[in-house]
Parts: structure tokens; C-alpha cells; sequence
């Protein structure tokens, strides 16, 4: 199923957006939000949309301001901003019953949207989610790659490095190694296609200004970890095992403290995790929309 691509026009900002819509519609709207750098809504969310859109569902997927096709905010990404964005875009798009979903900054906004609007959104789910970890890196020298990352930030040489990285195809392909471990999954086409995202647009340009406001010199400016116990919307965690950017330990505790939260472990898959094992998300969502879908049914009035 083919999407079609239309203009959302917000108070804030203008978005682009993907939908998918089913052609009888038997579940609850999906919105879908892509993670940060060189991603967007196609990359992130092109084969999930149409699957669930054939399950029934409507499908909006739209790109974050100054990601994919949609132009530059006049203000800078701040993850309270973005959080207050989704809310808008949930109003703008009148959506009453809906589930939302994230990857990554993505599911940082999710997590975000779900504190910000106690229950409004009916289902969650949430792909190798920021906001859940106190500094970049745990361990006996997380202290010190945080504080490294910090300065390379200020100091403009980590924007450089990327913007660098991200012209050369040999090491984009070596860098998206880590994010979709399965080489079957991690295709000529997927790197040209985060090149050309990469080369087109200012996603990486706003990304930065999203991570110089968040990484603090000794800490990420957003945990939403002491605040999950109080989020009631039945949530599903989907996580690589092998995802070097958020620990796995990590999430296995959101689950824990998310009162209604299930977690999906995939075997070896990495950060970008939905494009590295399709297979195993995507059914994984589907069951969950389901579960929620048949929960709500069967629920006394």
C-alpha cells in the first residue's frame, strides 16, 4: 500500500506527513514518530505503515520540523517543545482514540507525550527509547564518554565529524553496522537512501541543536525514568539486545516500572531495530494494537 503525502499546518510549524489509510479502518489510528539524525518518516516507518495500514489501521507518519521534507521551525529542538508538538499534532489531526509509537528521539517524545497528556493515547509502544538512561554511556567509563561527547559537542567538531561521515558511502555502510546488524536488512538501498537524507536536508543540522540543549557536561538534561510508574497506557517495549546506544538493562527496568508495560527482546538486532528485524517488530506491534483493540472491547462500561 502506497502512502500519499500531505501538509499539516500547525501553529507552531509546518510538518510533512505519510498516511497510510486502510481501506475499511477496523483499529485505532497509529501515529508513528522517527528517531533523529539522517532519519525521517519513509526511512524509519515506510514498511511499518503499509502493514499495519493493511491490519486496519490509519497510519500518520509524520517528519519532525527541519527532518525529511518538512522545513526548519523557527525555533530551536528542545525536547520540551517537541513534546508539546506532539500534542498539537494530536489535536491538529483530531485524533480522539489513537496509539502513538517512537524510535529513538522518537520514543523520547512518546514517553514525553504519554506524562504531558495522561491518558489521551490509548496504546503506546516505544523502539530503543531516549529518556530513559541518566548519561550517554553506562559502566565503569560512562562518566568520561559522556563528558568526551559533551565537549566534542560544544566544540562543533562532533557536527563536523558527522556531516563528514555522512558524505562518504563506505562509511555510512561501516556506522549503520551497529544501528542494523542483520547485512540481509542492511541493504545498498537503505544506505543510499540515509545518504541521500543525510545530503538533502537539515535533520542533522537541528538533531545537533536537539543534542547540545540535551547533553549537559555530567548528564542528559531528560530521564523520564522516576516518572514511569505513573503512565497507565499499556505500553509495549521494543528493544535490540545488541543496541550499543541504550542498554538493554536499561529498558528491562522501564519495563518493570511502567504499570501496564511489556517488552519485546530482539536477538542481535541493534538500535534502529525495526529495520534491522521487520520480521519481529512489526508482528509484535500488530499483536500489541490487537491486545489493546480486544481489551477495550471486552471492558465492563
Amino acid at each position: 500500500m502506497e502512502p500519499r503525502r500531505s501538509r499539516i499546518d500547525l501553529a507552531h510549524a509546518t510538518v510533512s506527513a505519510l498516511e497510510w489509510r486502510p481501506a475499511v479502518e477496523t483499529g485505532i489510528p497509529v501515529l508513528l514518530l522517527h528517531g533523529g539524525g539522517a532519519d525521517s518518516a519513509e526511512l524509519s516507518w515506510g514498511e511499518v505503515g503499509a502493514v499495519l495500514a493493511d491490519a486496519g489501521h490509519r497510519v500518520i507518519a509524520p517528519d519532525h520540523p527541519g527532518f525529511g521534507h518538512s522545513p526548519r521551525a523557527e525555533w530551536s529542538l528542545t525536547q520540551e517543545r517537541l513534546v508539546r508538538h506532539v500534542a498539537d499534532l494530536v489535536d491538529t489531526l483530531g485524533l480522539d482514540v489513537y496509539a502513538v509509537a517512537g524510535l529513538s528521539l522518537g520514543g523520547g517524545m512518546t514517553v514525553g507525550h504519554l506524562l504531558d497528556q495522561p491518558g489521551r493515547a490509548r496504546s503506546a509502544m516505544l523502539l530503543g527509547c531516549y529518556g530513559l538512561m541518566p548519561r550517554l554511556a553506562d559502566g565503569l567509563f560512562g562518566a568520561a564518554t559522556h563528558f568526551s561527547s559533551f565537549l566534542l559537542l560544544r566544540s562543533g567538531l562532533l557536527p563536523a565529524m558527522t556531516r563528514s561521515y555522512a558524505r562518504n558511502p563506505s562509511a555510512m555502510e561501516r556506522g549503520l553496522r551497529d544501528l542494523v546488524r542483520d547485512p540481509q536488512s542492511r541493504t545498498p538501498e537503505l544506505v543510499e537512501a540515509v545518504l541521500a537524507e543525510a545530503a538533502s536536508g537539515t535533520g542533522l543540522e537541528v538533531f545537533g541543536e536537539w543534542q547540545r540543549e540535551q547533553v549537559l557536561w555530567n548528564r542528559l538534561r531528560t530521564v523520564y525514568t522516576d516518572r514511569l510508574s505513573t503512565i497507565r497506557t499499556p505500553t509495549l517495549l521494543v528493544h535490540g539486545d545488541h543496541d550499543s546506544g541504550v542498554p538493554f538493562a536499561r529498558i528491562q527496568t522501564a519495563a518493570e516500572l511502567l504499570p501496564v508495560g511489556s517488552l519485546l527482546a530482539v536477538s542481535g538486532a541493534g538500535h534502529w531495530v525495526q529495520r534491522d528485524r521487520p520480521d519481529l517488530v512489526i508482528p509484535a506491534m500488530l499483536e500489541h494494537l490487537r491486545r489493546d483493540d480486544d481489551a477495550q472491547t471486552t471492558r465492563p462500561e
